[in-house]
Protein backbone atom coordinates (compact mmCIF):
# COMPACT_ATOMS: atom_id res chain seq x y z
CA UNK A 1 0.00 0.00 0.00
CA UNK A 2 1.29 3.45 -0.89
CA UNK A 3 0.91 6.00 1.86
CA UNK A 4 0.44 9.69 1.10
CA UNK A 5 2.62 11.22 3.83
CA UNK A 6 1.26 14.34 5.47
CA UNK A 7 3.86 14.73 8.26
CA UNK A 8 7.30 13.11 8.20
CA UNK A 9 8.97 11.60 11.28
CA UNK A 10 11.24 14.65 11.42
CA UNK A 11 8.30 17.08 11.35
CA UNK A 12 6.56 15.11 14.10
CA UNK A 13 9.71 15.01 16.24
CA UNK A 14 10.13 18.77 15.86
CA UNK A 15 6.49 19.42 16.77
CA UNK A 16 6.65 17.10 19.81
CA UNK A 17 9.74 18.99 21.04
CA UNK A 18 7.89 22.30 20.60
CA UNK A 19 4.87 21.02 22.52
CA UNK A 20 7.10 19.69 25.31
CA UNK A 21 8.76 23.10 25.62
CA UNK A 22 5.34 24.80 25.77
CA UNK A 23 4.09 22.43 28.49
CA UNK A 24 7.33 22.90 30.47
CA UNK A 25 6.75 26.68 30.55
CA UNK A 26 4.06 26.18 33.20
CA UNK A 27 6.86 25.49 35.71
CA UNK A 28 4.95 22.91 37.73
CA UNK A 29 6.82 20.32 39.78
CA UNK A 30 5.23 17.32 38.02
CA UNK A 31 2.28 16.20 35.92
CA UNK A 32 -0.02 13.26 35.92
CA UNK A 33 -0.04 12.65 32.15
CA UNK A 34 -3.45 11.17 31.39
CA UNK A 35 -3.03 9.51 27.99
CA UNK A 36 -6.13 8.81 25.89
CA UNK A 37 -5.79 5.32 24.42
CA UNK A 38 -5.11 3.90 21.97
CA UNK A 39 -4.18 6.68 19.58
CA UNK A 40 -2.21 8.95 21.91
CA UNK A 41 0.07 6.26 23.37
CA UNK A 42 3.02 6.86 21.02
CA UNK A 43 2.65 10.64 21.09
CA UNK A 44 2.36 10.69 24.89
CA UNK A 45 5.47 8.54 25.34
CA UNK A 46 7.51 10.78 23.07
CA UNK A 47 6.10 13.92 24.69
CA UNK A 48 6.86 13.03 28.32
CA UNK A 49 10.35 11.78 27.43
CA UNK A 50 11.03 15.13 25.77
CA UNK A 51 9.60 17.25 28.59
CA UNK A 52 11.88 18.53 31.34
CA UNK A 53 8.96 18.33 33.80
CA UNK A 54 8.55 15.02 35.58
CA UNK A 55 5.44 13.09 34.50
CA UNK A 56 3.65 10.04 35.82
CA UNK A 57 1.81 8.18 33.06
CA UNK A 58 -1.77 6.98 33.40
CA UNK A 59 -4.09 5.76 30.67
CA UNK A 60 -7.76 6.22 29.91
CA UNK A 61 -10.02 5.29 27.03
CA UNK A 62 -12.38 7.83 25.54
CA UNK A 63 -14.13 7.44 22.22
CA UNK A 64 -17.00 8.82 20.20
CA UNK A 65 -16.48 7.24 16.78
CA UNK A 66 -19.29 5.17 15.24
CA UNK A 67 -16.95 3.85 12.56
CA UNK A 68 -13.56 4.75 11.15
CA UNK A 69 -14.65 8.06 9.65
CA UNK A 70 -17.75 9.22 11.56
CA UNK A 71 -17.88 10.71 15.07
CA UNK A 72 -20.88 9.49 17.06
CA UNK A 73 -23.15 11.23 19.54
CA UNK A 74 -22.25 9.12 22.58
CA UNK A 75 -18.97 9.63 24.40
CA UNK A 76 -17.56 6.63 26.23
CA UNK A 77 -14.97 7.29 28.94
CA UNK A 78 -13.44 4.60 31.13
CA UNK A 79 -11.36 5.82 34.03
CA UNK A 80 -8.56 3.84 35.59
CA UNK A 81 -10.00 2.46 38.88
CA UNK A 82 -7.12 3.78 41.00
CA UNK A 83 -6.85 7.16 39.32
CA UNK A 84 -6.56 9.94 41.91
CA UNK A 85 -6.15 13.37 40.37
CA UNK A 86 -7.14 15.49 43.36
CA UNK A 87 -4.72 18.36 43.98
CA UNK A 88 -2.47 17.26 41.10
CA UNK A 89 -1.42 18.92 37.86
CA UNK A 90 -3.11 16.85 35.15
CA UNK A 91 -1.89 16.84 31.56
CA UNK A 92 -4.51 15.30 29.25
CA UNK A 93 -2.71 13.96 26.17
CA UNK A 94 -4.88 13.38 23.11
CA UNK A 95 -3.89 12.27 19.61
CA UNK A 96 -6.54 14.14 17.63
CA UNK A 97 -9.40 16.48 18.42
CA UNK A 98 -12.26 16.39 15.96
CA UNK A 99 -15.64 17.64 17.15
CA UNK A 100 -14.22 18.55 20.57
CA UNK A 101 -16.97 16.71 22.44
CA UNK A 102 -14.77 13.89 23.73
CA UNK A 103 -12.09 16.19 25.09
CA UNK A 104 -14.66 18.55 26.58
CA UNK A 105 -16.39 15.70 28.44
CA UNK A 106 -13.07 14.21 29.51
CA UNK A 107 -11.98 17.63 30.84
CA UNK A 108 -15.25 17.87 32.81
CA UNK A 109 -14.84 14.34 34.20
CA UNK A 110 -11.29 15.08 35.37
CA UNK A 111 -12.32 18.48 36.79
CA UNK A 112 -14.97 16.79 38.95
CA UNK A 113 -12.11 15.12 40.88
CA UNK A 114 -10.63 18.51 41.83
CA UNK A 115 -7.16 18.53 40.29
CA UNK A 116 -4.88 21.50 40.95
CA UNK A 117 -4.73 22.27 37.21
CA UNK A 118 -5.76 20.66 33.93
CA UNK A 119 -3.71 21.22 30.80
CA UNK A 120 -4.67 19.67 27.47
CA UNK A 121 -2.32 18.89 24.62
CA UNK A 122 -3.14 17.34 21.27
CA UNK A 123 -0.92 16.40 18.37
CA UNK A 124 -3.64 17.03 15.75
CA UNK A 125 -6.50 19.51 15.83
CA UNK A 126 -9.18 19.16 13.17
CA UNK A 127 -10.62 22.63 13.75
CA UNK A 128 -13.02 22.62 10.81
CA UNK A 129 -15.12 19.91 12.48
CA UNK A 130 -15.37 21.52 15.93
CA UNK A 131 -18.86 21.36 17.45
CA UNK A 132 -17.97 22.82 20.83
CA UNK A 133 -16.18 25.94 21.95
CA UNK A 134 -13.59 23.81 23.72
CA UNK A 135 -10.00 24.40 22.60
CA UNK A 136 -6.89 22.50 23.74
CA UNK A 137 -4.19 24.43 25.57
CA UNK A 138 -1.46 23.17 23.22
CA UNK A 139 -1.80 21.97 19.62
CA UNK A 140 0.76 20.39 17.32
CA UNK A 141 -0.71 20.38 13.81
CA UNK A 142 -3.98 21.81 12.47
CA UNK A 143 -5.74 19.97 9.67
CA UNK A 144 -9.11 20.35 7.97
CA UNK A 145 -11.15 17.41 6.66
CA UNK A 146 -8.42 14.83 6.09
CA UNK A 147 -8.74 11.40 7.69
CA UNK A 148 -5.24 10.52 8.84
CA UNK A 149 -3.41 7.53 10.26
CA UNK A 150 0.03 6.57 11.52
CA UNK A 151 2.08 7.57 14.58
CA UNK A 152 -0.53 6.03 16.87
CA UNK A 153 -3.60 6.93 14.83
CA UNK A 154 -5.29 3.96 13.19
CA UNK A 155 -7.20 3.12 10.07
CA UNK A 156 -9.29 0.03 10.86
CA UNK A 157 -6.93 -0.67 13.78
CA UNK A 158 -3.98 -0.78 11.37
CA UNK A 159 -0.98 1.46 10.72
CA UNK A 160 -0.55 2.80 14.28
CA UNK A 161 3.09 1.71 14.04
CA UNK A 162 4.02 3.97 11.14
CA UNK A 163 6.64 6.60 12.06
CA UNK A 164 4.83 9.26 9.99
CA UNK A 165 1.25 10.50 9.57
CA UNK A 166 -0.47 9.76 6.26
CA UNK A 167 -3.76 10.72 4.63
CA UNK A 168 -6.38 7.99 4.15
CA UNK A 169 -8.69 7.82 1.17
CA UNK A 170 -11.97 6.11 2.14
Amino acid sequence: MNHQILYTPEQIEEQVAQLAAEVDQANVESYLALTVLKGAAIFSSDLVRTMATEAELEYITASSYLDDFTPGDTITISEAPSLDVSDRHVLIVEDIIDTGRTLQQLHQAVASHRPRTITTVTLIDKTSRRETGYQPDHTGFNITEEFIYGYGLDWNQRFRDLPYIAIATP
